[in-house]
């Protein structure tokens, strides 16, 4: 790892954004690769992106928090407990506002605030959404 460690910021930041882009991509393939994937499968493939999220969740955000935390006047666990909150209220909130449509449901069904936007892009809508589906 020297060899890495040499180079220049912005070329290690590059390489590893490469790396990133390579590997999800290579993940991707393989769904496009299947014609048809089991219930099983799609579980498993779920429940294994849930956990790698919740990982970098903790390693990223919340381990973070509560050390920064540490020394203060008021508990470690108060400042990351009210980032979630606040968090999880802003995406309710933006889930409410932002118009879109679930996959399976008429453009009559729409969620969020009305709006004269075609069914395909309420589902691209749908895509960026947080929940995804219910």
């Amino acid at each position: 790892m020297d060899w890495f460690n040499g180079l220049h910021p912005v070329i290690q930041a590059l390489l590893a954004t490469t790396f990133t882009w390579a590997v999800t991509a290579l993940g991707a393939a393989g769904g496009f690769a299947a014609k048809q994937l089991s219930r099983r499968t799609l579980d498993g493939m779920l429940g294994f992106a849930a956990g790698v999220m919740i990982a970098a969740s903790y390693w990223s955000l919340l381990a973070p928090a509560i050390e920064m935390s540490e020394g203060k006047d008021i508990p470690i666990w108060v400042p990351p407990a009210v980032g979630f909150l606040v968090g999880g209220i802003f995406l309710w909130g933006i889930d409410k506002m932002l118009p879109h449509l679930h996959i399976g449901f008429s453009a009559e069904e729409t969620e969020g605030i009305k709006t004269s936007w075609r069914w395909t892009t309420l589902i691209m809508e749908m895509c960026h959404n947080s929940k995804g589906n219910r």
